[in-house]
């Protein structure tokens, strides 16, 4: 990408600006609530169908246009023209004026592409999300643009992510580490045992590492138990991620592990537990998942019955304060030109597995962001971190100073993963992933050059 300078006013380009662009563009008077799935329904059907059918072609084009004949778009500052035409096309679908929308996604799509570098990507998947919302969800383009991919498709973005890029693995070795020094401060009294209640299991990928490091613990003498109570979406689900973990459990003797899967949503009211175990409730990317505070509130309050030794936090971060569509607009952009900018840093841009992450993972989360309002149950929240630390202080939780082997662990991830530039702890730019130590110890996060992406934090139940 560009210059420091450039990406600054690439990703801070003021709404000021676009109004300006627009001229005589006015705030039309609130929609009613009847207007919410279909917005701009009546200005939608006065549109000129040429000019719906001639945007819809080019999006056909773009797709199928090869990367070689379209690269390079960020020479001569034309990465920002992007970023502009976008704010633009926003601003007048916020406006309701569907003409201005239309045609500046119509020039959108004939600049972008899915096979660009990270401003073409980006914006080819905004400009995707606006069009969905544009057409509305009764119109029979809507479906084709927002397709969900299959769940193999899903399922394989989600690994190819996991395997390149710090991310997910940043999450599940911070969280572990937590969990693995709790459970040490208790071995005395814990009889060996170790119980972990995740509340989104997502098919076990985080616990191999943590069952290793409890076997290099244990000693045929001493056998550690390790049980994992885990919540799923789906019956397969649960019965998949069984299956994976007890293979491979089998290959540590001195472990005892046992998994008992329930589906989200379940009484914990039966838990089977073990005299003087150690409890671990983990909360990886699941509260944001969570449709509006008195889910979030349920479910913290039924953590804090469990008594649990720890708890361990980790979630995307992001403002929950947008209160309409351009800042949620605005704080996404930020966010998903961050993520797609650091996968350069990760993959070649000829990269199949580039492809699917971007289009069956943070493609879509793009499109679904757009495509639901602030009272729409779909729309995932995601929160600053000092947000979700008023919720855990004020359910009776009180923040743990995290171990410096949890950030010499994520130093190390970080020097594996980052390809371009050595890394960097709090301050200095580097251009790529840095970890941050926040709130006196009590978190840190990935980022991506001075954006955060995740925040991990640890917490215990007062008394």
């Amino acid at each position: 990408m560009e210059g420091m300078e450039d990406q600054e006013e690439l990703l801070n380009l003021s709404l000021a600006i676009v109004t300006d662009s627009n001229g005589d563009m006015k705030r039309k008077r609130k929609r009613s609530r009847a207007d919410v799935s279909n917005p701009l329904m009546n200005t939608y059907e006065g549109c000129s169908e040429g000019k719906i059918l001639r945007l819809l072609q080019m999006r056909e084009q773009m797709l199928k246009l090869d990367h070689k004949r379209k690269g390079g778009v960020e020479e001569n500052g034309k990465g920002l023209h992007l970023i502009h035409l976008l704010l633009i096309a926003a601003t007048a679908l916020d406006e309701n004026n569907v003409g201005s929308a239309l045609e500046n996604l119509t020039e959108l799509y004939q600049s972008v592409s899915l096979s660009g570098d990270s401003v073409q990507r980006v914006v080819a998947y905004f400009a995707d999300g606006l069009a969905a919302r544009l057409l509305g969800k009764k119109s029979p383009f809507y479906d084709m643009i927002m397709k969900e991919p299959t769940c193999e498709e899903e399922f394989l973005a989600f690994t190819d992510l996991y395997r390149v890029s710090p991310y997910y693995q940043f999450a599940h070795f911070t969280a572990n580490q937590e969990i693995l020094e709790a459970y040490e401060k208790e071995e005395e009294n814990n009889n060996s045992s170790l119980h972990v209640i995740d509340f989104d299991v997502s098919y076990g990928f985080q616990w191999p590492s943590l069952i290793q490091s409890l076997s290099e613990k244990a000693s045929s003498g001493n056998r550690i138990s390790l049980r994992i109570t885990g919540l799923g979406r789906s019956i397969e689900e649960l019965q998949e991620t069984e299956s994976r973990l007890v293979s491979f459990a089998k290959g540590f003797r001195n472990l005892v592990f046992e998994f008992q899967g329930l589906l989200r949503g379940s009484k914990l009211i039966n838990l089977r537990k073990k005299k003087n175990e150690t409890v671990a409730v983990n909360l990886v990317f699941h509260l944001n998942t969570l449709k509006d505070s008195l889910k979030i509130s349920d479910t913290l309050k039924s953590v804090h019955s469990l008594n649990p030794s720890i708890v361990v936090l980790v979630e995307q971060e992001g403002s929950r304060s947008p209160r309409n569509f351009l800042s949620r607009f605005m704080e996404s952009l930020h966010y998903f030109a961050a993520m797609f900018d650091s996968l350069d840093d990760c993959l070649p841009l000829e990269s199949s597995e580039r492809l699917s992450i971007e289009k069956n993972h943070l493609g879509r989360d793009i499109k679904s962001m757009l495509n639901c309002d602030n009272d729409d149950a779909n729309c995932p929240r995601y929160d600053k971190m000092e947000t979700w630390k008023g919720r855990m202080e004020s359910h009776g939780f009180a923040g743990i100073k995290l171990s410096s082997k949890s950030l010499i662990q994520a130093k190390l991830l970080l020097k594996i993963r980052t390809h371009y530039c050595p890394l960097q702890f709090d301050g200095d730019f580097c251009g790529g992933f840095k970890v941050f130590e926040r709130d006196d110890g009590k978190a840190i996060s990935l980022g991506w050059q001075d954006r955060y992406l995740i925040t991990a934090s640890a917490w215990h139940s007062c008394a």
